[in-house]
């Protein structure tokens, strides 16, 4: 048995292959996510411009009488900001519409890690909306600006990074320290992870918690991580990690949290494909007998097939 790169149309595509088109099969109430941290971003633009103004114009005659420049020199510094901050917005969303890097968006990224959210969920609570969809929100603008840097890692320096409760309850076999310790039953998303790892020699790793995620990134220092996780864990490992890319999967928490939940598979798989970018080395035969290609997961062709028009926000 050979090895050979995974050719296109098996799901890891080649640079053809953009953040627009794939979009990573996100659930269908993605998009709503997006646009809600997109819509509290531009309406705290607009609260930091009148805030601008009326900081401005409330000492107006006072500073007048200090010097007469200094109402016109507070101005250009509250303007300049104003500016700055309606730029920033505007790389910002040209990004996550086109899919690409227009303009520093790792720079942006770090802006929106860690300035942007926190104020985000003060804004929110203002409106009314719940921490939880605000942080469903950052993680969904988080994996746009981190596809859009379109990274490319070698198998050994990518990471999945999956939480405990992935595992079922009732098994008594410990994976924290070795996944391969994993019996394979079937019973949890484990045996389909471990053998995906296996695989494309990717390393995966499960931890317990923020601190033993935290040792586990520092001992392997992989170049990009796929973490599947709740809102809560997700945003604080995406903030900690930070500069590191990390795109983040929500896990689903059908018996409630914590407790035997799941994982989308094509998701884990089609951003393995993205940052590996036709690298991967499968330990099977690229093409079994017959020679017909290995077919591509199920909705990664409609995904491809976008193109331009599945460029949305």
């Amino acid at each position: 048995m050979g090895q050979k790169t995974i050719q296109k149309g098996s799901g890891f595509s080649d640079d053809s292959l953009t953040a627009a088109d794939l979009n990573l099969p996100l659930e269908p109430e993605d998009k709503p996510k997006k646009r809600l941290f997109i819509g509290l971003l531009i309406f705290t633009c607009f609260l930091v411009a009148a805030l601008a103004t009326v900081l401005w114009w409330v000492p107006y005659v006072g500073l007048s009488n200090i010097h007469p420049l200094l109402p016109a020199v507070l101005a250009a510094v509250f303007g300049a900001v104003v500016v700055l901050m309606g730029v920033g917005v505007a790389v910002l969303l040209l990004t996550i519409v086109l899919g690409r890097d227009i303009f520093l968006s790792g720079k942006l990224r770090g802006l929106v890690i860690k300035v942007l959210f926190p104020v985000m969920i003060v804004v929110g609570k203002i409106f009314g909306f719940s921490k939880q969809r605000i942080q469903q929100s950052f993680v969904s603008i988080n994996n746009q600006l981190v596809l859009a840097q379109r990274s490319s890692v070698a198998p050994d320096k990518m990471l999945l990074l999956m939480p405990h409760c992935l595992q079922n309850y009732d098994c008594k076999v410990k994976i924290t320290g070795n996944v391969d310790n994993c019996k394979r039953c079937g019973k949890c998303p484990i045996k389909d992870l471990v053998e995906l790892s296996h695989e494309y020699d990717v390393k995966l790793c499960v931890a317990t918690g923020g601190t033993i995620a935290r040792r586990i990134v520092v001992t392997h220092r992989p170049k990009v991580i796929i973490a599947v996780a709740c809102e809560r864990d997700l945003t604080s490992g995406i903030q900690d990690s930070y500069p590191l890319p990390v795109y983040g999967i929500l896990n689903r928490r059908p018996h409630g949290p914590c407790f035997n939940t799941q994982v989308d598979m094509e998701r884990v798989r089609q951003a393995m494909g993205f940052f590996l970018n036709g690298r991967a080395q499968s330990r099977d035969d690229e093409r079994p007998a017959g020679g017909t290609p290995h077919p591509a997961p199920d909705g990664t062709d409609r995904e491809l097939s976008k193109g331009a028009s599945g460029k949305a926000v």
